[in-house]
């Protein structure tokens, strides 16, 4: 069960009742470098079309193998380095990665853009020309991610390697993403991705790292007071690892993607021999669907039992993979008490928030630790990142459907509930209950589920107290016979104080367990993603954890290699590239903005990407479009709150405008504007599909009329 990308040893492991035994793993080989080219990987016009796509495809993951043996190279130094340094390591879980395309990104960290360009000359080629139509149109990205998320997530492996830290990424490896997106008059169609049909040449699949993962079964006493949770239905996680290099060093750490599977013995060949093929393979359908797609619809109850499915099978793979490494490293003998100073476990928003119950699940039920020890440990390893405050958006889970899959993990949330119960109790008192129960209704990770009946016992005494001064109150108010007004308003009065009290739950509304609640008491460290968010967030209970992490994209991928013309131009006038890894480099050029020089190069670079993005939504729709227009572009995940509705009717607005005045009158007005719309709507988020469709009918309109012209234009891509 080696869990590095170069070697480990074996070792022996128990996890959730399975003895699992590691296998030897071996140095990856790497195959003589193919750093050269050949005129025939280019251009052979004596194929067929499909013949041609097939062999650029080809070629694409040809020249990514050859990069790859470098990275690897670089991979297994970083990680014998880490090794044998000991050091402590970050583990940063995701659902999602949105890495966008590997094979330049990984050439200009290398610094190996010069000699690709060097050898493409040679042969009668430019490097921007190849990768534009080669690697843009051939390189399939990867359908790992989807929005903002995905993307942070991206950016902070390519920040850490770039800064050196030891650290790794854990994902899914989807099949088939979240879905491929094609724009017709109807508005959106989703078909899968196929990002996986020639294969992904960044990835090398480590069939000698595989952990068991259990769903459903019960939990029963074991020997020794020991808790084991038995039976119900086991997967295999097996790694897939994609190495992510760092700019201008040879640190290349590693994104371990994990994949589903069960053993061949689960294939009922008995039933696959009577005809019955459905049931022979129900097991390994069941087993590989978990990383089909992407946020499955959680609309009915079998999709969110494969969401929860998602989330545990990363949180618990991901653990096990840690803990081995972690005992790897410590040798023969392993002090659990020093996990927190060895590992640090981030977790990117509420979905791996199951590593919390999963981590003090194996430290109590595997390793043998008490229930203060496994508490404590968390508390001092994982963190959490907060991406939103919307109520609506914040991640929560159904009571039963959780019994019912992870009863074990059940039992731990209702212990760390306890111990967070008894937190407030001790910051708030019991003095006013009302504010303790507004309290508790606030903070507790179980929601609308009763309280331990040490903590009601508060909430009875106190109805108790109060009917006894309401009868005494009820005697004296017979002598003093107050107003009808009075009555009322003590009524009134007495109502509001019963809903503040009322400690029962509601059997109208489900039980749920609240994500975010539990990440935050669990967690060391709490951040937002921007300062004004991170306020927001910020809690009164801790205030010491909260803290900022403004999101950032990285300057490599987003400027030095998407953009070269405005690269130029900034390291002329900064007078280096150091701004690539130090962005408060890129003050310098505030000096300068008065440059006349300056601002015509930096007109001249930009229009050069403004004919290029004209040329694309010609060869992409057909139609043309002015370079010299101002283009507004809004590319993100359609949602109600992202705001595409109202850049939509901003543009509706302009364009009845328009219609209301004469030529000269237009023209006099407005400056001519292409507005760029792209961003996928969930399947199933009927409104955003809508949103969608509302853009593309406008498109249909504005950009047909010969009375607007190139004053204004709309696309959807």
């Amino acid at each position: 069960m080696a869990s590095l990308p170069f070697s480990a040893t074996c070792s022996h492991s128990t996890f959730i009742g399975f003895n699992y035994r590691a296998r030897n793993s071996n140095l990856f080989f790497i195959k003589k470098s193919r750093f050269t080219f050949s005129r025939r990987n280019f251009f052979i016009k004596s194929v067929a079309s499909d013949q041609k796509q097939d062999l650029k495809e080809a070629q694409v993951t040809e020249e990514a193998e050859s990069v790859r043996d470098s990275l690897i190279i670089n991979w297994n130094a970083t990680y014998d380095y880490y090794e044998r340094i000991n050091v402590k390591q970050a583990y940063y879980l995701s659902m999602e990665y949105l890495q966008g395309r590997a094979l330049l990104n990984a050439i200009g960290n290398l610094e190996l853009t010069g000699a690709y360009a060097e050898a493409l000359k040679k042969l009668g080629h430019n490097l921007e020309d190849v990768a534009r139509e080669l690697i843009t149109d051939h390189e399939p990205d990867a359908a790992l991610g989807n929005g903002g998320l995905g993307r942070l997530a991206s950016c902070f492996l390519d920040s850490l390697a770039t800064l050196n830290y030891p650290a790794w990424g854990y994902g899914l490896r989807y099949k088939y993403g979240l879905f491929k997106q094609h724009i017709t008059k109807e508005g959106q169609e989703e078909v899968a991705e196929n990002w996986l049909e020639m294969g992904n040449p960044w990835e090398i699949v480590r069939n000698d790292v595989s952990y068991p993962v259990k769903f459903y079964g019960e939990v029963i006493a074991g020997p020794k007071g020991i808790t084991q949770w038995v039976g119900g239905e086991n997967v295999t996680a097996v790694a897939y690892d994609v190495p992510i290099p760092g700019y201008k060093t040879k640190t290349t750490i590693n994104l371990r993607l994990w994949s589903t599977k069960v053993a061949p013995q689960e294939f009922d060949l008995r039933a696959f021999n009577a005809g019955d093929h459905a049931k022979a393979y129900s097991a390994m359908k069941n087993a590989e669907k978990i990383c089909y797609i992407l946020y499955p619809d959680d609309e009915s109850l079998e999709a969110k039992t494969l969401r929860l499915k998602q989330q545990y099978t990363l949180c618990s793979a991901s653990l096990q993979d840690i803990i081995v490494r972690y005992e790897q490293r410590s040798g023969e003998t392993v002090n659990w008490e020093n996990f927190p100073n060895k590992v640090a476990v981030q977790m990117n928003d509420t979905h791996p928030t199951l590593c919390i119950p999963e981590l003090i699940r194996i430290l109590m039920d595997v390793k043998g630790l008490s229930w203060e020890q496994a508490w404590n440990i968390t508390q001092r390893t994982v963190a959490y990142t907060n991406h939103t405050v919307l109520p609506e958006a914040l991640e929560k889970w159904s009571l039963e459907l959780m019994q019912k899959l992870l009863p074990r993990h059940v039992e731990i949330i209702r212990m760390i509930d306890k111990e967070l119960i008894q937190t407030i109790i001790t910051e708030y008192g019991t003095e006013d209950l009302d504010l303790l129960q507004e309290k508790l209704k606030q903070m507790r990770i179980l929601d609308n589920i009763e309280l331990p009946e040490s903590v009601a016992e508060f909430f009875v005494k106190s109805e108790k107290i109060s009917a006894v001064d309401s009868t005494e109150e009820d005697i004296s108010d017979e002598e003093t016979e107050p107003t009808d007004e009075k009555e009322h308003l003590e009524e009134q009065d007495m109502e509001k104080k019963n809903e503040v009290t009322s400690i029962e739950p509601d059997p109208k509304l489900p039980k749920m367990i609240r994500m975010a609640n539990l990440c935050v008491a669990a967690g060391y460290a709490v951040n937002g993603v921007a300062e004004i968010h991170s306020e927001i967030v910020k809690d009164e209970l801790w205030p010491e954890k909260f803290q900022n992490k403004t999101n950032g994209v990285t300057p490599r991928r987003w400027i030095r290699f998407c953009n070269p013309d405005l690269s130029k131009i900034i390291t002329k006038w900064t007078g280096s590239e150091d701004w690539v890894v130090n962005t408060e480099k890129l003050m310098t050029l505030r000096k300068f903005a008065d440059n006349e020089d300056l601002q015509c190069e930096w007109r001249e670079a930009k229009r050069r990407n403004k004919v290029k993005v004209a040329s694309f939504l010609r060869e992409k729709t057909g139609y043309i479009v002015n370079p010299d227009a101002m283009f507004d572009v809004q590319v993100k995940r359609i949602h109600e709150y992202k705001r595409q509705l109202l850049n939509i009717m901003g543009i509706v607005y302009r364009y009845r405008k328009m219609k209301e005045m004469s030529h000269e009158e237009r023209k006099a007005c407005f400056v001519p504007r292409v507005c760029i719309f792209g961003g996928k709507a969930f399947a199933t988020y009927i409104q955003a599909k809508r949103i969608v469709k509302f853009i593309t009918d406008v498109g249909s309109t504005v950009n047909h009329d010969p009375e607007i012209g190139d004053l204004l234009k709309v696309w959807f891509y």
